[in-house]
């Protein structure tokens, strides 16, 4: 069976490999199973009550829910009748709802519980076009998923399968709107043959099959976890929504999934967890756990260190590994690590643990990978995000900036020609990162562009890179370098608040929340010489000369971080300028 369309791919598993548990929810505390024929089968029937409501072929449907099986089941019946899915943030600014729902001319919105209703309710008076609202919870005074479900009884089957026979692989999908640091968001346009190619792509890249389980929890409103849903269903894994992000640990324990999505910043918590509890070993036990992550710090892949660091390791896995990788269920294959740059550190160490994280690149104007680590074929190496995709090319401009090429670039931005001509050009894609091809194959993210500064000397400065070595110390939960014009690189930094609180409490010191720590000069001092260790790995122009520390964490709801974990850099700087002009002025 070919799969042309994204509704095909649920088609093709029925045909392939039919599961009794394609998509798998908790109710009450319950995991509650849909197979693949039900998946379908609901599917249909969204498609009709849409249709019933009057949707039309090319209109907008959004969708505003943490991840369930009625958010791929919705998805689905939206394509199936020629609408296009606009999946949305639940966590954005009431003005970005009011102007993506204007922007999209959304005619009708699915959510998933009453908070994220009372934010549409907050600017329907807004949005002229906006008809209907149906949640997926149980909510007084709107209509529910079950309910909305009967109204399509009427419409023949026959009319849901003449617009699906009449939909062609190129036409407009979903409209993904990127959060963007600045400015309105970007409505991103993909057709079914953008995500269809990427999921073919990747398909050589996941180390599982019809017999394996995943756990989604990254938000599936990002297209990172989207198409990497689609892929589970092409390849018959069955996937298991976590409850929530606060049960993330007891799901996975519960599940023993061989495959997950992950964040960097997500791996960065699971490794404090992990080092926290470390630290809290005496005598034999303390020293064997740090001597294993210590060895972890120096694997590589292939066994390149030789036959006595493998047997090192050996020992280590069952001593040590073994312990952290039954905290993931014990039968984790691969984590699809992407969004962000992840520490070389952390791949290392898990990777050495048999945690198989495995970095990726992309972007949503991709659909979105074109880049990622396997271990076939030497496919794997630290510090990069390994080769593209076959279906994917990939260029270096002579400003360092990468350019992509393939079935997977986006149609372009909704409404935003002038936009879409800035990024499109001769069939490549210029994603505005700086980066390198290792040994002509393996992509290397050095920075963003645009997020490349020059000091007052002259000196160009790429704070990514930075961001992730200092990152390496326990004490440092966020960091951003800065120093655009100034004389010198400096940084304004989160402190973990667990790890430099358990300090604070072994070294006498009071200090316990985030603005007691901003004053307080032992906890800087001792962050500084983490600082200036990792300094010297750094050209002297390079290197960080001053620090600040922040009175708060930064957060996608207080403004510093975009949904998808970035640095709103510009905001940061502005909320924190009397930090900045404290490091540049005193």
């Amino acid at each position: 069976m070919e799969i042309k369309r994204l509704f095909d791919i649920p088609y093709f598993q029925l045909d392939k490999f039919p599961q009794a548990d394609a998509l798998v929810g908790k109710v009450n505390g319950k995991w509650v199973k849909t197979s693949t024929k039900e998946f379908i089968d609901t599917g249909i029937k969204v498609s009709k009550s849409l249709k019933s409501i009057g949707i039309q072929p090319m209109d907008t449907v959004a969708i505003i829910s943490n991840n369930r099986p009625e958010w791929n089941i919705t998805d689905i019946g939206i394509m199936m009748c020629g609408g296009i899915n606009v999946p949305i943030y639940p966590t954005i600014a009431p003005k970005d709802y009011a102007f993506i729902f204007n922007d999209a001319k959304v005619k009708v919105c699915f959510v998933s519980d009453d908070e994220l209703l009372q934010k549409v309710l907050e600017i329907k008076d807004q949005v002229p076009t906006l008809e209907q609202i149906i949640s997926f919870n149980q909510i007084d005074g709107i209509e529910h998923f079950t309910k909305f479900l009967e109204r399509g009884s009427a419409v023949p089957s026959k009319e849901i399968e003449d617009i699906k026979a009449s939909i062609q692989e190129d036409q407009l999908a979903t409209l993904i709107y990127t959060s963007g640091t600045t400015g309105n968001p970007k409505g991103v346009m993909l057709s079914h043959k953008n995500i269809v190619q990427n999921v073919y792509g990747s398909r050589e890249r996941l180390p599982v099959d019809e017999h394996s389980k995943a756990v989604s929890f990254l938000p599936l409103c990002h297209i990172y976890e989207r198409m990497v849903l689609y892929l589970f269903m092409y390849t018959g894994v069955s996937i298991y929504y976590a409850e929530s992000m606060e049960t993330i640990g007891d799901d996975i324990r519960d599940v023993q999934p061989q495959v997950f999505t992950a964040v960097p910043r997500l791996l960065e918590k699971v490794f404090d967890k992990i080092m926290a509890k470390g630290s809290e070993l005496t005598g034999i036990k303390r020293g064997l756990f740090f001597w294993a992550v210590e060895l972890g710090e120096r694997w590589e892949p292939y066994g390149q260190n030789g036959a006595w660091y493998e047997f090192q390791l050996s020992i280590a896995n069952k001593l040590i590994f073994s312990k952290w990788r039954e905290a993931l269920g014990g039968n984790v294959k691969a984590v699809a690590s992407g969004s962000a740059a992840l520490q070389p550190r952390l791949a290392r160490i898990f990777n050495a643990a048999q945690i198989p994280v495995l970095e990726g690149y992309g972007l949503t104007e991709t659909s979105p990978v074109a880049a990622v680590n396997c271990f076939d074929d030497k496919g794997f190496m630290i510090g990069t995000v390994g080769r593209a995709l076959h279906n994917c090319e990939i260029k270096i401009a002579e400003d360092g900036e990468i350019l992509l090429k393939g079935p997977n670039i986006m149609m372009g931005y909704y409404n935003r020609p002038d936009l879409t001509a800035e990024v499109l050009k001769d069939g490549w894609l210029h994603t505005g990162d700086i980066g390198v091809l290792v040994d002509g194959q393996y992509l290397k993210i050095t920075d963003r562009k645009k997020e490349i500064f020059k000091t007052s000397g002259g000196k160009y400065i790429a704070p990514q890179p930075m961001e992730n070595t200092y990152k390496a110390s326990r004490f440092i939960d966020q960091i951003m370098v800065i120093g655009e014009n100034q004389k010198h690189p400096a940084a304004l930094i989160v402190p973990d608040l667990d790890f430099a609180k358990e300090w604070c409490k072994r070294h006498g010191i009071e200090c316990a929340t985030y603005p007691e720590m901003a004053k307080n000069q032992e906890l800087k001092d001792r962050i500084w010489k983490d600082i200036e260790a990792f300094n010297e790995t750094y050209g002297k122009f390079e290197q960080v000369k001053k620090i600040a520390l922040c009175d708060d964490a930064w957060a996608i709801d207080s403004g510093e971080l975009t949904p998808s974990l970035k640095l709103k850099r510009k905001f940061i700087m502005n909320k924190y300028s009397h930090l900045v002009s404290a490091i540049y002025e005193g």
